[in-house]
């Protein structure tokens, strides 16, 4: 039942372990897919990463070009030009202010009395002014030269900038390398760390599961111990189980013998208890009928003829019958105890019979005529020995008298012919039928009740309570030897099933151990493997870390460079503009002060021509001063105009200067988008490398997470195929089992598991050999019935052979032995042989003792005889074989080779009477042999030549 519960709950359990396997194959494969689906995306997306990457680069890189063209724009110096001019305008504002003053003053002058004075006064005061004016022009021009050669030095290291910045604007990829080298260095140092993680992992696992193929090597060693110790015991346990076995068989059989013996005397017993009290009953009828109860007590009786006498076995209804009525007569000593005991039974009005003894009586006899078909009963029946010697003497002449003319026949029809044939004659069967003078009677009276019969019945049934006694003790012994050995037997049995279950539970935990060690070699191999990957993409990765290592200091010396270049192209950039706009300060300051100072030359070099003039002719100064007056009103109204002209063009060049002030602010707002422009693309390009950086950190994760998951399809599939023995696509096409409501697949599965580990060791074979046993005890059984009837069947058929080769062999040595003794008296004249069984009463095992008596000799072993003699008597038996079971034909091989002339001659005579009957065929070298053949064969080889046939008849003797 266990074993029906067990089956059960693993076929249960075998179909939720496929149905779970095939989902996690399912499951593992549909992860598979969708790994592979994100690792396509990963690609997709680091692809759109790179190239986003590339396109920021592309935009950073023209952001910073564009705002290095922006910086080499022309507003600034426009810029300058119109402040210059500005400055120009208000210079020349200032001159035409200090101009028109001076006329002003001319004017006024012209209008006072001390002129002259006052003209010379004014010519001493222009010429030193002249001259300091002078003075002032000559220190302009080096500072002039100086402003010139700081202007073209200046042209020339603003072009080097220029230069050197779009050089830069160029080769900006240093820093995006860089930082793509940082990224990559961060992604490969925390995937190398991780897989280095890993690796520890999958070391430790593969130092575990070595150390578990040690124990498990260990425990197959230990089972191979147990398991050979167990078949070490097993031979000598199943010869003791074969030795207990033939032993109880031998006991089974003598039980079962000694059984049907003690149920045979028991049948005996009660067959000769029957007898007995059916001859105590039979005597005890008798007695009645005769009335030796109510004689018992007289003198002389000596009892019913049937308690007097002794019947041969089988001749009973014979005896009865030859006895007729006197069988059942009391017997009394004479005639006077006859009268007295008639006198009783005559007082007692009680029937019955009497025959008295020592009466004058003449025997009965029996002629030749009927003794020769039949034999006389009297020798059959005789005085019971219990009898003393008088009483016996009187009984034998009584049976003389009554028994002694009957003669018992074969059967009822020729009594009837022998009684007709001797009418005075008594005539019985052995079926207890009289024929006689008194009448033809068939059937007898009686029951073959005698008291011999009755103490022989006593006597066996005696014997046969002993004879049950001892059976009874004989099977007492037998059974308790019998049970002593299906002890032994069962002992044997239960040592032998206990070491075959320890044979099976360490040949079982040895495979399972096996299997063990086999799975844990394999899953080493897949371990070792995966370390060796690991191990070798580890290598790689570190050999691609020390390059990115090697690399990124000169890349970030690169960027270093590259941003400290910059930072000093910003400097200059600056320091050049600073120094732009000095020296376009520096410029306008020298030529204003140039074209101021000209002017006042140019004036006071007038006003002095003018002094001068006044001076030399003040006549016509005064003509002169009136027309200098009108010169000097018109200078001033041209003065005035042209102030206003300067004016307006220094309102034109203000309003130019707020445009160009307009253009450089929204210049500067342009920049400043620029570079938040710039600022966001590098954020951006910062967040698509973060981005990258993850995408390349998923895409390993994926990686790692594929690798893992297709190890574990590979272990599911490779589990499925060793313990359900079943394919994949089978357990995924594999149905859910029923299951109740609210149990799931694994919770089924873990209480199957628990069950089974409750039940505890059983043996999964038990149900299919109990099966099979149960199947071959029916088969055993059948087998065992066909054999006893089979045994009973050859019993009778042995039976039947034994009797067919008791007659068969009777009859041969009859004859043999006839003819042998009628061959040997022809051979050996005078002399006797025959044949003798050593055990004639056995047929079946008897053997024969060959003896020979020669004439003149007084011997029996056929040792002692001659080598001729032998010879002539083993051809006495063979032809006596011979004549008694006839052949178409014989061969003999020299069988009168030891013979001499005289036995040679007696054989050929021997040959002569069979060869009326048969052929015979006689290889011999004897010529007179020969000369008695009809036909001579012979063989001759001619020298050098073949083997030839050579043949002879001789027509003579034929």
């Amino acid at each position: 039942d266990a074993a029906r519960r067990h089956g059960d709950l693993i076929v249960e359990l075998r179909a939720l372990k496929i149905f779970l396997a095939g989902r996690e194959i399912g499951s593992l494969r549909t992860r598979l897919t969708a790994l592979a689906g994100d690792k396509i995306v990963s690609g997709d997306s680091e692809m759109a990463l790179r190239t986003e990457l590339g396109r920021l680069d592309t935009e950073v890189m023209a952001a910073e070009a564009e705002m290095t063209a922006r910086g080499d724009t022309d507003i600034s110096d426009e810029l300058v030009r119109v402040e210059q001019l500005r400055e120009r305008a208000r210079g020349l504002a200032a001159v035409l202010v200090e101009r028109r003053r001076s006329m002003e003053r001319d004017r006024g002058q012209l209008m006072d009395a001390g002129v002259v004075a006052n003209l010379e006064n004014d010519a001493v005061r222009f010429a030193a002014e002249l001259a300091a004016v002078q003075d002032d022009l000559s220190g302009l021009a080096p500072q002039a030269e100086e402003l010139t050669a700081d202007e073209e030095a200046f042209a020339i290291e603003r072009g080097q900038m220029t230069a050197v910045t779009q050089l830069a604007s160029s080769g900006n990829a240093a820093s995006s390398a860089a930082a793509e080298v940082r990224g990559e260095l961060r992604s490969l140092k925390s995937g190398l760390e991780r897989g280095e993680a890993e690796l520890r992992r999958q070391i430790s696992r593969l130092d575990n599961l070595r150390q578990r193929i040690e124990r498990l090597e260990s425990e197959t060693v230990r089972l191979k111990s147990e398991c050979e110790q167990s078949q070490s015991i097993e031979a000598p346990l199943v010869a003791e189980v074969e030795v207990a076995e033939s032993r109880r068989i031998h006991a089974d059989a003598t039980s079962e013998a000694v059984g049907a013996s003690r149920q045979e005397a028991n049948e005996a017993l009660s067959r000769w208890r029957a007898r007995s009290d059916a001859l105590q009953l039979a005597l005890d009828s008798a007695r009645a009928r005769a009335g030796a109860e109510k004689l018992a007590d007289l003198d002389g009786v000596l009892g019913t003829m049937l308690e007097l006498v002794e019947i041969d076995q089988g001749w009973e209804a014979a005896a009865e019958a030859a006895m007729g009525e006197a069988l059942l007569a009391v017997v009394v000593r004479d005639p006077d105890a006859a009268r007295a005991a008639l006198k009783s039974l005559r007082s007692s009005k009680t029937a019955g019979a009497v025959i008295a003894l020592g009466v004058a009586t003449s025997a009965a006899s029996t002629s030749a005529n009927v003794i020769s078909v039949g034999e006389p009963v009297r020798a059959h029946v005789r005085a019971h020995a219990s009898e003393n010697a008088t009483n016996r003497g009187q009984i034998e002449t009584l049976l003389d008298t009554l028994v002694g003319g009957a003669v018992r026949v074969q059967d009822w029809s020729s009594a009837v012919d022998v009684a007709i044939a001797n009418p005075s004659a008594v005539i019985v069967t052995a079926d207890g039928d009289r024929f006689g003078r008194a009448g033809w009677r068939l059937g007898a009276s009686g029951g073959g009740a005698t008291a011999a019969a009755l103490e022989e019945a006593v006597e066996n049934v005696a014997r046969a309570a002993l004879e049950l006694e001892r059976a009874d003790t004989k099977l007492r012994s037998a059974k308790a030897e019998s049970l002593a050995a299906r002890q032994s037997e069962s002992d044997l049995t239960r040592q032998l099933d206990a070491n075959d279950a320890r044979f099976a539970a360490a040949s079982e935990a040895l495979a399972r151990a096996q299997g063990d060690r086999r799975e844990a070699s394999n899953e080493i191999e897949t371990v070792e493997r995966s370390v060796a990957e690991a191990t070798e993409r580890l290598d790689r990765e570190r050999m691609r870390i020390q390059e990115l290592d090697a690399l990124v200091p000169a890349l970030e010396a690169d960027e270093q460079a590259e941003a400290a270049a910059a930072s000093a192209r910003g400097e200059a950039r600056a320091r050049i503009e600073s120094s732009s706009a000095l020296l376009g300060s520096r410029r306008k300051d020298l030529e204003v002060r140039n074209a101021a100072l000209h002017e006042r030359q140019q004036f006071l070099e007038r006003r002095i021509e003018e002094t001068e003039r006044r001076l030399q002719a003040d006549a016509i100064a005064r003509n002169e001063a009136a027309q200098r007056r009108t010169a000097i009103e018109r200078s001033l109204e041209a003065a005035t105009s042209l102030s206003s002209l300067v004016d307006s063009h220094r309102l034109a060049i203000e309003g130019r200067l707020a445009t160009l002030h307009d253009q450089r602010r929204r210049q500067s707002e342009a920049v400043r988008a620029l570079v938040t422009r710039l600022d966001e693309t590098r954020r951006a390009r910062s967040a698509a490398e973060k981005q990258l950086d993850e995408t390349r950190e998923r895409a390993r994760r994926v990686e790692v997470e594929e690798a893992e998951a297709r190890m574990r399809l590979e272990a599911a599939v490779e589990t499925l195929r060793r313990d359900l023995e079943l394919e994949p696509e089978a357990a995924e096409a594999a149905e859910m089992p029923a299951l109740g409501d609210g149990v799931s697949a694994s919770a089924r599965v873990r209480d199957l598991e628990r069950e089974l580990r409750l039940l505890g060791p059983i043996n999964p074979l038990a149900l299919e050999e109990f099966n099979e046993l149960q199947e071959r005890h029916r088969f055993l059984e059948a087998q065992l019935e066909d054999v006893r009837n089979t045994r009973r069947e050859l019993s009778r058929v042995i039976k039947a052979v034994d009797a067919e080769i008791q007659s068969v062999f009777a009859a041969a040595f009859a004859d043999v032995s006839v003819n042998f003794t009628s061959l040997f008296t022809m051979l050996f004249p005078g002399g006797v042989g025959r044949l003798i069984l050593t055990n004639p009463d056995d047929l079946l095992n008897t053997g024969i003792e060959v003896e020979a008596k020669p004439s003149g000799k007084n011997v029996k072993k056929l040792s002692l005889l001659s080598g001729g003699e032998r010879s002539l008597t083993a051809l006495a038996y063979l032809f006596a074989v011979f004549r008694s079971r006839p052949s178409p034909f014989y061969v003999m091989d020299e069988v009168e080779a030891a013979l001499d002339d005289v036995n040679l001659h007696r054989f050929l005579s021997l040959i002569t009477e069979f060869r009326r009957d048969a052929q015979l065929l006689i290889v011999s070298h004897q010529k007179r042999t020969m000369e008695a053949g009809d036909s001579l064969l012979g063989v001759s080889m001619q020298p050098g030549g073949s083997s030839k046939l050579v043949t002879e008849r001789q027509t003579a003797n034929a």
